[in-house]
């Protein structure tokens, strides 16, 4: 199994996911993900539902 996935919104690059030990720690690929920077999540699935989110709420910002 890997410890490292590409997390991607809408064929973007968002960030890589690293495994740390039982979690998974968030790396921004774009300065839009800036925000998950770091960030630990539970499961894959987490880091890719936080990424999508993220990408959400700019989309509503630049309206």
């Amino acid at each position: 199994m890997s410890d490292a996935y590409v997390i991607e919104v809408s064929s973007r690059t968002a960030g890589i996911v690293v495994r740390d030990g039982r979690n998974f720690c968030f790396h921004a690929a774009h300065h839009d993900f800036h925000s998950l920077e770091r960030r630990t999540f539970a499961s894959l699935l987490a880091a890719q539902k936080a990424a999508k989110s993220c990408a959400e709420q700019i989309r509503k910002l630049m309206g």
